[in-house]
């Protein structure tokens, strides 16, 4: 099944997580570790294209278009439901628990 329409395909997209609800199981990191990595604090976080951990709150990162079924299964079966995917144009949740 296609994660997204046509319309919606071209579009960037960005991913953040709320590290106060992650659970620190891994699985994203598992799905897409060009994107996800658990910190030494047994928490994940996005990373840049740079490999530098976003920490700050609310960090995101762009979602390259290859790994964007890989984010989406993350955001899909991550247990603390904090893995945040958004429109960069609108700023819209698309993928998560905040999702429509």
């Amino acid at each position: 099944m296609s994660v997204t329409s046509g319309a919606e395909s071209a579009e960037p997209l960005e991913v953040w997580i709320d590290q106060d609800l992650c659970t620190g199981d891994g699985i994203c990191a598992q799905y897409a570790p060009e994107v996800f990595e658990l910190d030494i604090d047994g928490l994940a976080y996005v990373k840049g294209e740079d490999d530098e951990l976003r920490q700050q709150p609310g960090q995101s990162v762009p979602v390259p278009l290859t790994l964007l079924q890989d984010v989406v299964d993350s955001a899909r079966e991550c247990p603390g439901d904090c893995i945040h995917v958004r429109r960069v144009a609108d700023g819209v949740e698309v993928y998560g628990p905040d999702a429509d």
